[in-house]
C-alpha cells in the first residue's frame, strides 16, 4: 500500500512540475518530459508489470489534460513502461548508462510516434522541422533533468524496497 501511495505522489508531483515549473523554464517552448523519466525508471527498476501500470496512469494524466484523443498517451506510455521493464534483469542501480539510454530512446520513440499519429495522419509533412524544433531539444532537456531526477527516483525505490524487505522479514516467522 505504501508503494502505491508513494507512486501516486511521485506521478502527481512530476506531472505538476512538468506542467507548471518546467513550462516557465522552457527553452523555445520546449520542456522536459518528466513523466517519461518516471515511467522508464520504474519500468527498469521494478519490471514489466509496474512499468506498464505507471505508464498507464502517467499517460492517462497526459490524455485527460492535454491529449486530443483519450487513450493515445496512456497506450504509448504503457508500452514504454513495459519495454523498459523487459530490461529489468540488466538493470544495476549504480550504473546510470542503461537508464540514460532507455530514457533517451523512450523520449525519442514517444515523440516520433506522436508525430506519426498526430501530425503525419493529418497531412503535416514537416518532419525535419519537428525533429529540429521539438524532438531534439526535448531529448536534450529531458536528458539533463534525468541526471538529477533519476537518482531521486532510485533512492525512493531503494527506500521502499528496504521497507518492504523489513516488513516481509517481520512477518516471516
Amino acid at each position: 500500500m505504501r508503494r502505491k501511495i508513494v507512486l501516486f505522489i511521485i506521478i502527481t508531483i512530476c506531472f505538476l512540475l512538468q506542467c507548471t515549473v518546467f513550462q516557465s523554464l522552457s527553452f523555445a517552448g520546449i520542456a522536459p518530459n518528466l513523466l517519461i523519466i518516471v515511467v522508464s525508471a520504474f519500468g527498469l527498476m521494478r519490471g514489466k508489470k509496474e512499468g506498464l501500470l505507471v505508464g498507464f496512469f502517467c499517460g492517462l494524466l497526459v490524455d485527460i489534460f492535454f491529449g486530443f484523443y483519450l487513450g493515445v498517451y496512456a497506450l504509448l506510455y504503457m508500452y514504454v513502461g513495459y519495454i523498459n521493464g523487459l530490461l529489468q534483469k540488466r538493470f544495476f542501480p549504480d550504473d546510470i548508462k542503461l537508464p540514460m539510454i532507455m530514457i533517451g530512446v523512450s523520449d525519442i520513440a514517444c515523440n516520433l510516434l506522436v508525430y506519426f499519429f498526430m501530425f503525419l495522419f493529418r497531412g503535416r509533412f514537416h518532419f525535419l522541422y519537428y525533429l529540429k524544433s521539438v524532438i531534439f531539444p526535448e531529448f536534450v532537456y529531458t536528458m539533463v533533468i534525468t541526471i538529477f531526477l533519476y537518482f531521486i527516483l532510485l533512492k525512493v525505490n531503494q527506500w521502499l524496497e528496504k521497507h518492504e524487505k523489513r516488513r516481509a522479514k517481520k512477518f516471516d516467522v
